[in-house]
């Protein structure tokens, strides 16, 4: 853990061009998330919502939507085990990622072209589970280009850049859009929507060329008969000991093998969370529900606006709106946790959530929607990067890496509770309003959560 010697504020340096690369790959996949949460629930229910053969109601599209994002998010959070074993084995992870993104890239484009909304949500649920799956390696390629003592300021970098990157592209696929039948009329639906996932894609995919090029696997797991791995430090990389003469006599483990050992570390510690350490395992519960709160509004945003038939361009300016308030948002709470405590920062924004959620019931025009959106540019960023932080601070920091491991399949799963229970709303015949509003539930337990988490000690690490 750091200690006050650590905290002291740093001169700041500029971003090595490994670091840059790094963060540009979030300005890239940032691109996907804008458009995800904008303009393809516009597209979606373009081609699903109608009154002839092959077309479903308002209502029902919203529930299928919200089903594909459970499904989505359910896939990612099992792969995403599988994928972090991957990722630390020997000299592979440079490949695996590249495949993820090319495949992940090829189908958002693709996604332009389908002519039906159920090829549609398929070709959108699988753009999805790749991207998420890059997101993984992603992740894990921080200690790869830079040291440790950077590391906190380069993934901030990389977050901050990725909301106002990520506007670029975007703004070529909201001209398509407004060009489109539902605005100007220049161009058909079907060349909209072309437009807008190409830009996208290729977006993503150019702006990812630099680490395509200078990423290099320095710290990877080399797999001996007995599994004893020799660790040493050097410049605050992770290496391992001997590289060359342990590649002369290991062989890599097979796929089902990696599998094998990702679901093996997973239950172990889980066991090990629920029997010897309740701070963190109340913490997770809390996480768990609070994030799926968060991820649930996230996703359904536009189709909250579509089912009260509020103007959709509009829409998508406040959402732009939403991005640059996230990231000032982000700053703000970054800067005042260095005076409160991070638990105090948590309450504040889930309560702030909570009361997103209740406001919801009240919401019936644009302004209403500029306000929503406003309220969760406020604390959207800060919610999740305080609760990584925080989680970092009450686990041992030995073994942050298998924590942190279950920490990301919650975290993928983000929004899995939340669409089912919108989609069960939708289906039952409430607004969907209520159906928003119900979300309030998730924060408030997540709330109670959090308290009893924060009565617990965790012996030997810094106090948050």
């Amino acid at each position: 853990m750091k200690s006050k010697e650590d905290n002291t504020q740093k001169k700041t340096k500029k971003l090595s061009s490994k670091e840059l690369s790094w963060v540009l790959y979030d300005v890239g996949n940032s691109a996907y998330t804008l458009l995800a949460c904008a303009l393809i629930p516009i597209w979606y229910k373009s081609l699903a919502v109608g009154d002839g053969a092959g077309h479903i109601s308002s209502d029902r599209a919203t529930a299928y939507y919200a089903v594909a994002i459970a499904v989505m998010t359910v896939v990612s959070a099992l792969i995403g085990p599988v994928c972090g074993a991957i990722a630390d084995h020997m000299r592979i992870k440079k490949a695996i990622f590249s495949t993820t993104v090319v495949v992940g890239v090829s189908a958002c484009i693709l996604n332009g072209f389908t002519p039906t909304w159920v090829l549609f949500l398929v070709i959108y649920v699988l753009t999805k589970i790749f991207y998420n799956a890059s997101l993984v390696f992603y992740d894990s390629m921080l200690v790869d280009v830079t040291t440790k003592d950077r590391m906190d300021e380069v993934s901030s970098y990389g977050y901050a850049w990725g909301y106002l990157g990520s506007c670029v592209p975007f703004l070529v696929s909201l001209a398509a859009y407004i060009c489109g039948p539902d605005m100007l009329g220049y161009i058909s639906n079907r060349l909209s929507m072309i437009i807008g996932f190409a830009v996208t894609g290729i977006w993503w995919f150019v702006v990812t060329i630099p680490l395509f090029k200078s990423y290099k696997q320095v710290n990877y797991v080399s797999y001996a008969a007995d599994k004893d791995i020799h660790k040493n430090f050097e410049n605050d990389v992770f290496i391992r000991d001997n590289i060359k003469e342990k590649n002369k006599t290991n062989k890599n483990p097979g796929v089902l093998r990696l599998i094998a050992d990702a679901f093996a570390q997973i239950f172990g510690t889980i066991k090990k969370i629920a029997t010897k350490d309740k701070k963190v395992g109340l913490f997770l519960v809390a996480f768990f529900l609070y994030i799926d709160g968060v991820g649930t509004i996230i996703d359904n945003c536009i189709n909250i606006g579509t089912d009260l038939k509020l103007d959709s361009v509009g829409q998508v300016v406040f959402l732009l709106f939403t991005q640059i308030v996230a990231c000032i948002g982000s700053l703000v709470f970054g800067r005042l946790s260095q005076t409160y405590k991070t638990t105090t920062l948590l309450y504040v924004c889930i309560a702030g959530y909570f009361a997103v959620c209740l406001y919801a019931l009240t919401l019936h025009d644009l302004i209403g929607f500029g306000i929503m959106a406003f309220g969760v540019g406020c604390f959207q960023g800060s919610l999740q990067a305080l609760s990584r932080s925080y989680f970092s601070k009450i686990i041992p920091p030995e073994n942050s890496g298998e924590y942190f491991g279950i920490y990301d399949i919650f975290a993928k799963g983000a929004s899995f509770l939340g669409s089912l229970v919108i989609a069960s709303v939708k289906l039952a015949g409430g607004t969907i309003n209520v159906a928003v509003a119900t979300m309030a539930i998730f924060f408030a337990v997540g709330f109670v959560f959090l308290r009893l988490a924060d009565r617990y000690d965790a012996p030997g690490h810094e106090n948050n």
